[in-house]
């Protein structure tokens, strides 16, 4: 073989590599029109697939406003409004992520709900990922169908609902279905809780905690 013909193969090679690297990993449907659906790739900002659009391995292939028929990664799926998808990463490594801790030992973690970007603080004290009720508003998220409960505050026991988030991503890790909180008041960042970690290997070395993709 050719010095030309090698370098023409190993241009092809890393092309397909970095076809095959973008390839979605979830899909969460967000919103459904006629021939139209609204849906978050990778726990990414919410986009709109027309029919026969393909984006990051995802392809629209009918939608209404009942459900909507994708090809991910070439094989069906159908899935109707705010259900997911998660499929696993193509190399089949579990994701890992590291964060350094602030001045006063805080961990946070950029990340997203259900594609809309947001600011955790790492709290394992939290039994599951909370927000406030203006976060949630500004995600779209119709939080008061959830179950209501009473959460205590600094400043008394506040009115809370139980939700389910769609997508939860932080650095390379997303997760599906993952239980939380919304706080009337109280509360002002919102929280990475036990919902998430648990399903994560922590470990902490000095300031820095890697989070390893369990399940």
């Amino acid at each position: 073989m050719s010095l030309k013909q090698k370098s023409t193969v190993v241009m092809i090679a890393a092309g397909w590599l970095a076809c095959t690297s973008a390839l979605a990993t979830s899909v969460s449907v967000m919103g459904l029109f006629k021939d139209k659906a609204i849906v978050s790739i990778d726990g990414g900002k919410p986009r709109t697939l027309s029919v026969g659009q393909v984006v990051q391995g995802v392809k629209l292939v009918s939608a209404d406003s009942g459900s909507a028929s994708f090809e991910v990664d070439g094989k069906p799926r159908t899935l109707s409004m705010g259900q997911s998808f998660a499929g696993g990463p193509a190399t089949g490594e579990r994701q890992s992520i590291s964060l350094t801790a602030d001045a006063r030992g805080h961990f946070a973690a950029a990340g997203s709900l259900n594609g809309y970007p947001v600011s955790f603080l790492v709290d394992t004290g939290a039994t599951s990922i909370a927000i406030n009720a203006a976060e949630a508003k500004r995600i779209g998220l119709d939080y008061r169908s959830g179950q209501a409960v009473g959460v205590s505050t600094a400043g008394g026991v506040v009115p809370a609902w139980r939700v389910k988030f769609n997508t939860v991503k932080v650095g390379s890790i997303t997760l599906n279905q993952v239980d939380g909180m919304v706080v009337e008041t109280g509360l002002n960042v919102p929280l990475l809780g036990m919902s998430f970690l648990n399903r994560m290997e922590m470990r902490r070395d000095g300031q820095t905690m890697t989070l390893t993709q369990r399940y």
